[in-house]
């Protein structure tokens, strides 16, 4: 009988994702012949390699791609079990893992805890900052509870739990102050600062301008909306930024902020959960409480 361990199994995981024997026992908070040893000793088990080693990555094997399969629905299914176990305790407690996207993070995610953690002092959250793609993965890999980010999704093996919607607002120079809003086609024309590729507010940046990411009016792509408005300020061209981030970011620039009066564009957040999880129930609570914060905080922005 092989006497595979839930440790085989997370630290195979863990290599399968980062490709890195050095980087991957990082993650595990192991030393990396620790790790080494962990993998060989499961190859030893099913006779056979899982990974090709070489000097800069790790390659799975077919039997190595076979085996994570099987290896990341056992860990969803423990993860799910103990999941059962925080839900046979009663209210929501103990410590849930979250994922939000970075244009969301800094401006709600303080005030979200804040109110968690005065109407629900039996939980932590562990949040998580990523682009959505990765937060997904993660998701549907059990390494996180729930995710904040832009709907849809549309996965079909995840429950989406719409939140709230928020406008986008221009960002211009101060000198702009007063000229008439541009149309998205008079935004095609000029310099447009966007985030870089893998952020979901960039896709709907580009969609409501109805840009390609090609077009040459991009002239700068940076990774955090904190640049784009620092770089807007220095008068190297103009940007879209939620309405949410607006109190944060433009509190020490001189810029121009404008709402747009026409095909004003929006973006909608919730969160989203495996349909599977045992905490469904519970989530919906939870999601309830961050509805509150969100709508209150852009009610306020809107005043």
């Amino acid at each position: 009988m092989i006497n595979f361990t839930i440790k085989h199994f997370r630290y195979f995981d863990a290599l399968a994702r980062i490709g890195h024997f050095g980087r991957a026992a990082e993650a595990c908070s192991i030393s990396q012949p620790a790790l080494s040893v962990q993998i060989k000793e499961l190859e030893g088990m099913l006779g056979a390699p899982l990974v090709e080693r070489t000097a800069r990555q790790v390659r799975l094997t077919t039997l190595g791609e076979e085996f994570l399969l099987r290896a990341r629905k056992v860990l969803s299914d423990v993860e799910e079990m103990s999941e059962l176990a925080r839900l046979s305790a009663g209210p929501l407690q103990g410590t849930l893992r979250m994922g939000v996207i970075p244009t969301v993070a800094p401006y709600l995610l303080p005030a979200i805890i804040q109110e968690l953690g005065a109407r629900m002092p039996g939980l932590e959250l562990m949040p998580r900052e990523s682009i959505t793609k990765s937060l997904v993965e993660d998701l549907l890999h059990s390494r996180l509870d729930f995710i904040l980010a832009a709907l849809p999704i549309s996965e079909p093996s995840l429950r989406e739990f719409a939140l709230f919607e928020e406008d986008f607002v221009l960002v211009r120079p101060a000198e702009d102050e007063g000229l008439p809003v541009p149309s998205p086609d008079t935004l095609q024309t000029m310099k447009l600062l966007l985030l870089e590729e893998g952020h979901c507010f960039r896709d709907q940046a580009l969609s409501f301008c109805e840009m390609q990411p090609s077009d040459p009016s991009l002239v700068m792509e940076g990774s955090s909306l904190s640049t784009l408005v620092q770089m807007v300020s220095a008068g190297l061209g103009v940007t879209l930024i939620p309405e949410m981030a607006v109190p944060l970011e433009t509190n020490s620039a001189a810029l121009s902020i404008s709402r747009f009066t026409e095909r004003t564009p929006k973006r909608k957040i919730g969160m989203v959960w495996r349909k599977t999880t045992p905490l469904g129930n519970q989530l919906m609570e939870l999601g309830a409480i961050v509805r509150q914060v969100g709508q209150a905080q852009i009610e306020s922005l809107q005043k």
